[in-house]
């Protein structure tokens, strides 16, 4: 029940959010916008990666790994052409970095640790900084120990608005599905999915 209330506000506080913007912000179910703050013509994000606890279904809680408290992690937006910077803090047990997935950008900037950036060590922040030159559905995740990181939880989204809009929408969601689940919409697998996660 509190996760209907939680979405029916998001949508009623979304309304009047979408008259305000340049653009209709996502609602991410269960999740968070992440803010941000302005500096110079800069839009400042501040992202920490820590241990999380989530609550899956009522009386089921998990220990995960996530960003600011939750997992996924709050979903970032911006508009193409905006400049970012996005802080990371590594609150986590071990080193980690923050790969910015399908987003076109310098390659010092990629996230990929050992590659393109050092690591990010416990109790240290990263200056991530670039200007977004195109627009879509991205995301973010690890790019250190990923198939660790990744599977306690450790992901979210990266909108970015287009610059002008071409056709105005009336709502737009950002939804994580486990990977089986998001192959095919047939009935079938919809059912296996279900499955799945009730286990």
């Amino acid at each position: 029940m509190k996760r209907v209330l939680a979405l029916c506000c998001a949508l009623a506080l979304q309304g009047t959010a979408a008259e305000r913007a340049p653009y209709v912000p996502v609602v991410t179910p269960d999740g968070a916008t992440l803010p941000y703050e302005m500096d110079r013509g800069v839009k400042v994000f501040h992202l920490v990666a820590e241990q999380v606890k989530r609550e899956l279904a009522p009386g089921m809680v998990i220990n995960a790994w996530g960003y600011n408290g939750q997992t996924p992690g709050p979903t970032i937006e911006a508009v193409e052409g905006d400049r970012v910077r996005i802080l990371v803090t590594n609150h986590l047990p071990e080193e980690t970095s923050v790969h910015w997935h399908g987003v076109l950008l310098p390659n010092g900037m990629d996230g990929v640790q050992g590659l393109n950036q050092p690591r990010i060590e416990p109790g240290e922040t990263f200056a991530y900084e670039f200007t977004l030159r195109q627009s879509g559905t991205q995301m973010y995740h690890p790019h250190a120990d990923e198939t660790l990181e990744m599977a306690l939880g450790m992901e979210g989204f990266f909108i970015i608005h287009p610059k002008k809009e071409r056709h105005r929408i009336d709502r737009d969601f950002a939804i994580f599905l486990p990977p089986r689940c998001s192959t095919s919409i047939s009935s079938a697998s919809t059912a296996a999915c279900s499955r799945e996660l009730r286990h």
